[in-house]
This record gives structure tokens, sequence and C-alpha cells, in this order.
């Protein structure tokens, strides 16, 4: 049975768990539980279905509160792109969180598409234990620190639209041409594929883009490309 010292992380976030086991359940992938049959505490689902809906109402206040001129839709808009499972899974990297991953031999070795969803996961099951030991006050503030300060980004770079839509409906405007995909290069095993994209408008080459999916990798070249034809604003 690994030992993690979450105290560690507890420093690192400036919080002290009253209850340790909430803590390490957190963080414990049901994977683990499978391997390690005689632990204190089970894995960590439930937690996460606890923590999406604090993350959301979270969230939503904060949009509510602070982009009054926008309507309904926008706001689902921002909120959808915010608490989408990639964001996520970057924030809990920035934060720490993979270093006290409690995952089966297995599961440790993959560090691919699945660890971007097991990050996502347990930042939201990490979520619902604060929200159950600490009270609403504390996770709201969590969240506020941690993940709330992308939406500068996702509003300016418009990451709220889709980017293939959007560089479509820009380059018939501007130039009258449809964009057009090509797989560069697909690298690696099935469950760890990198795929590398490459956006044409007509015979230029204007982009390039990486991801773990084909979809993944357009959206990226997409981005890119509204990036070199300056086309966000």
């Amino acid at each position: 049975m690994t030992t993690i010292n979450f105290s560690i992380f507890e420093k690192q976030i400036g919080v002290n768990f009253k209850d340790k086991n909430l803590l390490t359940q957190a963080f414990t992938h049901r994977s683990y539980v499978n391997e390690n049959a005689k632990l204190p505490h089970g894995h960590n689902e439930r937690l996460e279905f606890l923590g999406d809906a604090v993350l959301e109402l979270i969230v939503t206040d904060y949009l509510y509160d602070n982009y009054q001129s926008q309507n309904e839709g926008e706001l689902t808009a921002y909120r959808s792109a915010l608490v989408n499972a990639v964001i996520i899974s970057d924030v809990a990297v920035e934060i720490g969180m993979n270093d006290f991953l409690l995952l089966s031999k297995g599961e440790s070795k993959d560090i691919g598409k699945a660890r971007t969803y097991i990050l996502a996961n347990t930042y939201e099951a990490f979520l619902g234990a604060l929200y159950l030991d600490q009270g609403y006050d504390i996770a709201r503030d969590f969240v506020l620190k941690t993940l709330v300060p992308k939406i500068v980004k996702i509003i300016k770079k418009k990451l709220y639209r889709d980017g293939k839509s959007l560089i479509q409906e820009k380059a018939q405007e501007v130039v009258g041409i449809t964009p057009s995909y090509k797989v560069v290069s697909a690298i690696g095993p099935d469950h760890d594929k990198q795929f590398v994209i490459a956006l044409y408008l007509g015979n230029e080459l204007v982009a390039e883009g990486k991801g773990k999916s084909k979809q993944e990798a357009e959206q990226s070249a997409a981005r890119e490309a509204l990036e070199v034809k300056n086309w966000l604003d």
C-alpha cells in the first residue's frame, strides 16, 4: 500500500482538513481500491459527484455576479468552457494534485488522455471533500483562487466558442474559403496517441495543432489559425 503525506498538499493550498480520511479518499481512484481492499475509506467517485454540483454552483454564482450584461446563453457557454475537463486537469496539475494520486500500478503508468480525466475528477472529488470538511465558503475560495482566473483567457480568446466553427465562419466571411484539415502525424500507442493536424485555407498552410485525438488536434489548429489571422477580435 502506498503511503502519501497529504499534509504537504494541505500546506500547498493553505487548508487543514479535520477529517484526514476524507482528504485521502478524494485522491483515491477506484483502481487503487481494487488493489488495496483493506483501506479505511472508499474511492472518490461519490465525492466527485458532490464536487461537480458544488463547482457548478460556485462558477454559476460568480459568472452571474460578474458578467451582468451577458445573457443566459452566453453565461452557459462561459461556464461550459471553464468547467471543461482539460481546463480543470491543467489546474489540478498546477496546484500539484498529480503528485498525490492514489492509483493502481496500471493506471499510474498511463499519462495520456485517461490521466487528464482522472485529474479533473480528482479536482472535483477534492472540492466535494473540502465542502464537507470546511463548508461552502472555503470551497468557494478554493475555486475562485485556482480555477476561476482562467475565465479571463477563455473570454479574451473566445475559447467558449467552438474553434472549428469560428474559423470556418471567419474564413468564409474574410476570404471566401472553407478551411480544410490534414493529418500530419499520429505517433504513439493507441492509449496515448499524439496527433498533429494542419489547417489549410486553399493551398495556404495556416497553422498546426496537437492533441490526443483528431478532434482535439483540429480544435487546436483552428485556435492557432484564429491567432495567426488575428480573427479573434
